[in-house]
């Protein structure tokens, strides 16, 4: 496995091996790896000849109150885990190489990007479309791959690379749980114990909607209360929001027609850890 942390040294990488007829896979990560990353790796490898995966925190997504500091940062670790996955290149750059100074371009999708996260992550979108922009204009992969678990995210990924007339085929992996059925993060290390014994009821939340769905529940107002009394057998669970949403527009529903997004952010009260998850109801992303 090769660890790269030069832009250009990366770009002419690529350049060489798909010059030589090879395709080029793209999983951006923050580091921190977990099963639910290494998942994402697995559909990269299936589906292209050479495999890459980004290590950069984006301190352009983190709002000035939020956890770029503290963000677990354990490169050497990732780097045992990304080898064993078979990934063929770490591509880590720095954050000087990736914002030189009087860095002064960034990408706004707009629409999707003002509610669900956007409303209390106003930077959130704006920084991770310019990241990832930016990684796929140094990489230049064929197919780079998204977990699910970030929705709203994925789907502000595709509408960029539709509107910008992109190349790069995006893939969206399932949520990787923890047996508890707490979807995989970096940050569920800030956990307190109780938090972690509590966090689960997240995504149980999410199927009972599920089950309500199945039953011919079609009111967007019976799932989220459904929701939200599961969510209340916790003390230490906050929800942010608890939305049903359509997977285009992202817009709120009134009543379930057809495909719906069924997404949930929850602080913790204990350690002040966001989480989020979703489910989606009647189709797929």
């Amino acid at each position: 496995m090769k660890i790269v942390k030069s832009s250009a040294e990366m770009k002419n990488l690529s350049l060489t091996y798909q010059t030589s007829g090879r395709t080029v896979s793209l999983v951006p990560t923050m580091g921190a790896l977990h099963k639910g990353h290494l998942s994402l790796l697995k559909i990269a490898r299936e589906n292209s000849d050479i495999s890459v995966m980004s290590i950069f925190v984006n301190p352009t997504q983190f709002g000035p109150n939020e956890d770029y500091q503290k963000y677990p940062r354990v490169f050497e670790q990732d780097c045992v885990l990304a080898e064993e996955a078979g990934c063929d290149i770490i591509f880590a750059p720095s954050v000087e190489d990736m914002y030189p100074p009087h860095y002064s371009t960034y990408v706004s999708v707009e629409k999707i990007t003002e509610g669900l996260c956007g409303i209390s992550r106003p930077n959130l979108f704006r920084g991770a479309a310019t990241v990832v922009l930016k990684l796929f204009n140094i990489v230049n992969p064929q197919i780079a791959v998204f977990g699910q678990k970030d929705a709203q995210q994925l789907l502000v990924i595709r509408r960029m690379v539709r509107d910008l007339n992109l190349s790069v085929k995006i893939e969206a992996a399932p949520i990787f749980r923890e047996e508890s059925g707490l979807a995989m993060s970096s940050r569920n290390s800030y956990l307190t114990v109780a938090e972690k014994k509590d966090a689960p009821l997240i995504y149980k939340s999410l199927k009972k909607a599920e089950q309500l769905f199945n039953q011919g529940e079609r009111k967007a107002v019976v799932i989220s209360e459904a929701i939200a009394e599961e969510l209340g057998q916790s003390s230490l669970l906050k929800p942010e929001y608890i939305n049903v949403v359509d997977p285009v527009e992202l817009k709120p529903v009134d009543i379930l027609q057809s495909t719906a997004l069924v997404a949930i952010a929850c602080w913790t009260l204990e350690s002040g850890t966001r989480l989020i998850d979703n489910i989606v109801l009647g189709g797929s992303l």
